[in-house]
């Protein structure tokens, strides 16, 4: 077989190709006893790099307050800001990135997430995760592989507009099905408890105005409105159970 890579052969032209990929793997393994600067510097070398942007990525990383100190010192979050600086350093056109945000707190994650965004500006990011969250927060496409083999390739956007509508609603007392099923584009309605009602609804226009229209012009009060469609989570098992 033959693969290629940025229009290059994988098998002729691997060193070429290695230059033009980043790559943050899931254990990061740095050296903690370096200083921040001195890693990031360290790693230009090895890709013999002339003139490296060394203070650009420690700016674009956040690593400005950091960089003058050693590695063991920092937190999770800042040494994965680490490796993505060292996977940056040398310009890559693709940018892979193993499990990048495991273990974070909920503020690390945040800015990680948002410097992640940032980067897919300008390069290719393909995101390897099990956080099917991170997916949701981060992807504009989803490749979903089952046993070795791709199950689903979608943009998420269009993953998202080909899923079934489904409102949830919660009212202050009990209606009849009948009235629900009156409203515009729903196909079925269901009383899951009490006064908890879902709607699927055809098409993928937005229907919660109608269901507040509705409660309004009935004198009832809405104690929950909200999307209950399949979520990726939902959307994995079914295709690798």
């Amino acid at each position: 077989g033959k693969g290629t890579l940025f229009e290059k052969d994988l098998k002729t032209e691997l060193r070429n190709i290695q230059k033009q990929i980043g790559y943050l793997t899931e254990n990061n393994p740095l050296y903690p006893e370096m200083y921040v600067k001195e890693y990031i510097k360290y790693i230009a070398d090895l890709y013999r790099l002339k003139n490296p942007p060394i203070e650009s990525i420690i700016k674009q990383t956040g690593l400005e307050e950091y960089q003058f100190k050693k590695i063991q010192t920092l937190s999770k979050g800042y040494r994965q800001r680490v490796g993505l600086a060292a996977a940056l350093i040398h310009d890559p056109q693709l940018l892979i990135l193993d499990e990048p945000t495991t273990g974070l707190d909920p503020n690390q994650l945040v800015s990680i997430r948002k410097l992640i965004r940032e980067l897919g500006k300008d390069k290719t990011v393909l995101l390897s995760t099990h956080i099917l969250q991170e997916v949701d927060a981060l992807c504009d496409r989803v490749i979903i592989i089952n046993k070795g083999e791709i199950v689903l390739d979608q943009a998420l956007e269009e993953l998202r507009n080909k899923q079934e509508q489904i409102i949830e609603v919660s009212f202050d007392y009990r209606i009849e099905l009948v009235a629900l099923e009156k409203l515009p584009n729903v196909q079925k309605v269901v009383n899951t408890h009490d006064f908890d009602y879902e709607l699927y609804i055809n098409g993928t226009q937005d229907m919660r105005p109608s269901v507040f229209d509705f409660a309004h012009d009935n004198g009832l009060k809405i104690l929950n409105l909200q999307f209950k469609n399949e979520s990726l989570e939902q959307l994995f098992k079914k295709l690798t159970a």
